[in-house]
């Protein structure tokens, strides 16, 4: 398999904060999703993207991606994992991805470097922290699993690969990051496999408990105006009135339109006034006419 420039994909230096990194997934997974993108290739771009923003969104991960870098591994070289990758970054357990959404179809590049099971083989082929190939009694494993948030709000089955074996996993609707999926007997010699969900990164919603936060773009006139548009939600798009001489940053409230619970979560959006290019002597006619009506001299 070949090393895969992470930075690259994302279109950031090495050197970008975790706020930089973030904007440009969200950007490009937009771009390149495949209900919305008709671009060539775009379902193997929007993969990419997901995968390059779940190694560097998280701290141990990148370090330990960082440090790979620094050993001078270059984007489409031939790569192994060395034998003493992650020691000492917590991968200590089997991180295990869902198909479908942002979660799932991750490279075998990725989970060479981080989908490694406690005193077992790693993928990549090696041992991973001096564990014994040989045959171990029954115990509970515990594993990742991430969740993408669709699953979450209807509850959905996900099909995940454990060492090579498919498991249909239930996920219950509503279920919350830190809580745990037991199922019986897959672990390691017949013990359980005790799985801790968490969400995977979705490219339009955020999650604040159970509340989504959404972040809509309109333009100038939708919001000074007022207008009806439609947003997506995580059960199918709605109608979202924006009232009049609304401005950047309001935050309006799609009740029950968040995750599932006691009571459920709403849905926060907020409003973004952007202004489109002007890319035709009409349009940049009407940019003037509009700052002559506000007063200004052009």
């Amino acid at each position: 398999m070949e090393f895969k420039d992470y930075y690259a994909t994302l279109g950031v230096e090495p050197t970008a904060g975790d706020a930089e990194i973030k904007t440009a997934y969200r950007r490009l997974a937009r771009k390149y999703h495949p209900d919305v993108s008709k671009e060539a290739g775009a379902e193997e771009q929007f993969k990419a993207v997901n995968e390059a923003y779940e190694a560097l969104r998280d701290p141990a991960k990148r370090q330990a991606y960082d440090q790979l870098r620094a050993r001078g591994y270059r984007p489409g070289e031939e790569f192994q994992a060395p034998p003493d990758f992650g020691g000492g970054q917590g991968f200590d357990f089997e991180e295990v991805f869902g198909g479908g959404g942002a979660g799932g179809g991750f490279s075998d590049f990725f989970e060479s470097l981080f989908a490694r099971q406690r005193g077992g083989r790693a993928r990549g082929g090696f041992d991973s922290f001096g564990g014994s190939a040989g045959p171990q009694p029954p115990r509970d494993t515990r594993a990742k699993l991430s969740v993408p948030l669709e699953a979450a709000y209807a509850g959905d089955s996900l099909r995940i690969n454990v060492d090579g074996r498919q498991l249909d996993v239930r996920v219950p609707k509503g279920i919350r990051p830190g809580q745990v999926i037991r199922l019986a007997g897959q672990g390691s010699g017949g013990g359980n496999l005790m799985l801790e969900v968490e969400y995977a990164a979705h490219p339009q919603f955020e999650v604040d408990g159970r509340n989504i936060l959404y972040t809509l773009q309109v333009t100038p006139w939708q919001a000074a105006l007022g207008t009806g548009i439609s947003v997506p939600t995580l059960g199918g798009a709605v109608e979202l009135k924006v009232p009049a001489d609304s401005d950047s940053g309001r935050k309006l409230r799609l009740r029950g339109r968040g995750l599932p619970g006691k009571p459920d979560g709403d849905q926060i959006v907020e409003l973004e006034v952007v202004a489109p290019v002007a890319t035709n002597e009409a349009q940049q006619k009407a940019y003037r006419a509009l700052a002559k009506a506000f007063g200004e001299k052009v």
